[in-house]
């Protein structure tokens, strides 16, 4: 097997999650050229990888098999526009999601996966290119309670599943990714 696969680690939403996000998208007021991030590409990521090699997979996914989940409570701390004009919700930095992260961090640097070393900021990209957008007036809120974390892989822009696990180990995942072993 050769070759790379662009992944990520998410906490990919339930469809109720997901039309939620989708509503705090739509709230915005977006300015001409700005990119809305689609439906199915909403989620909250915990770690990019990046370029992966394909060879890898399945050491990547018994190493992921390993960290331990728990009931997850996520809700909407804000909104913000960070540099580049990635127009962002902002989750409440919630316990068990930066255990979460910490654990899924350990796999990773057990593989030897460099990890980013900016702190973990818990969000949902809504949109690209929106320097000068608007989010909405008011306080929306946000209840989502995520019960895993899926294994993402990136493809030119439009995501698959590979696999994913929950509070009670591993659960159906979506598209398996190529090669991977994942079904």
């Amino acid at each position: 097997m050769t070759g790379t696969v662009r992944l990520f680690i998410a906490l990919w939403p339930d469809a109720t999650a997901r039309t939620r996000l989708a509503a705090l998208r739509d709230a915005w007021r977006w300015p001409p050229g700005a990119r809305p991030v689609t439906d199915a590409n909403l989620h909250a990521t915990l770690h990019f990888l990046g370029s992966f090699r394909r060879d890898r997979l399945e050491a990547l996914r018994q190493a992921l098999g390993t960290v331990a989940v728990e009931p997850l409570q996520l809700a909407l701390a804000g909104f913000d526009i960070w540099r580049g004009g990635i127009a962002v919700a902002l989750l409440a930095t919630e316990p068990g999601a930066l255990r979460l992260h910490a654990r899924l961090a350990v796999a990773l640097a057990g593989l030897g996966v460099a990890l980013d070393s900016r702190p973990f900021q818990p969000h949902v990209t809504l949109a690209r290119k929106a320097t000068r957008a608007q989010p909405p007036a008011g306080s929306p809120s946000l209840e989502w309670r995520p019960d895993g974390f899926a294994l993402v892989e990136s493809r030119g822009g439009a995501y698959a599943v590979g696999a994913a696990w929950g509070e009670t180990g591993r659960q159906p995942g979506g598209d398996p990714l190529p090669g991977s072993g994942f079904t």
